[in-house]
């Protein structure tokens, strides 16, 4: 998924892509595929009036089908609910602290770039890129706009998707994000598998060739994961252990505690800490 150096035109866009998005609610959600073709319609009409391209909703639904796979790891989720040393040995904690440190070591000069204009030390990006794609190795096998447009169907979170399906369709009207393009379960892309709203926020060109990249450019993917925390009132120079001033940005990565938890052990062991 590639993110064009004109991304800051997505901005301009984004303040008619957030206003229709509450249009689409309207649109009748539900909890099988049984109404989703309906709901495609229903969806392509609101956000029609609501100024979004008709020619762009024709050529994205074209595309866009019912994932049972998007549902099932919606509902499947369990790993967050086992205990912290349950899930660091689930998740294969104590090898991304082993990588993890080779991977500061390899990526030196990166990481104190991304330090010194983001404020935010290796430890917890280098966690987080462990944890959700191994590194790059893995990013997801969903169609993106497919996985987005259940989840804002779906009557669970159907809000939250909505908006989610809105910042992909602006991705994809500026040209940042291909129709076929693949990610994880939920419409997360690249490899700190950002969703597509934080990509339209937080997206960062780390590596300064003028455009933003999460699947191919690990300087772009954590950069724009730095940029979050940093949007997420992470401070300079704060210790990132829970009760400390930047354990509430971890928090708004995840809403897991255990997940939390986890970024905060692995990246103070990668960190020394």
């Amino acid at each position: 998924m590639r993110l064009s150096k004109f991304l800051s035109a997505a901005f301009l866009s984004a303040a008619m892509f957030s206003t229709v998005g509450g249009a689409a609610h309207a649109a009748q959600c539900g909890n099988s595929s049984a109404g989703f073709e309906a709901w495609k319609q229903e969806f392509k009409s609101e956000a029609a009036r609501g100024g979004v391209s008709p020619k762009l909703l024709d050529k994205v639904m074209a595309n866009v089908s019912y994932s049972n796979a998007t549902i099932r790891a919606d509902r499947g989720q369990k790993s967050f609910k086992l205990s912290f040393d349950q899930f660091m040995q689930k998740r294969g904690g104590a090898t991304i602290i082993s990588r993890g440190k080779s991977m500061k070591k390899g990526n030196a000069a990166l990481f104190a770039r991304i330090e010194k204009r983001y404020g935010v030390p290796a430890g917890p990006l280098i966690a987080i890129w462990g944890m959700e794609s191994g590194f790059g190795s893995f990013m997801g096998k969903e169609h993106i706009l497919s996985a987005a447009a259940t989840l804002a169907y779906d009557c669970r979170r159907s809000a939250f998707f909505t908006d989610q399906f809105y910042a992909a369709l602006q991705l994809v009207g500026n040209g940042s994000l291909s129709m076929s393009a693949r990610g994880a379960a939920h419409g997360e892309i690249g490899q700190t598998q950002f969703l597509p709203r934080n990509v339209v926020r937080y997206g960062a060109d780390g590596d300064g060739d003028g455009k933003i990249d999460l699947v191919s450019s690990r300087a772009d993917a954590l950069a724009s994961t730095a940029n979050f925390l940093r949007g997420h009132g992470w401070q300079a120079g704060g210790g990132y252990q829970p009760g400390q001033a930047n354990y509430g940005a971890l928090q708004q990565w995840n809403a897991a505690t255990v997940y939390q938890q986890a970024i905060a052990h692995i990246g103070a062991r990668i960190d020394g800490e």
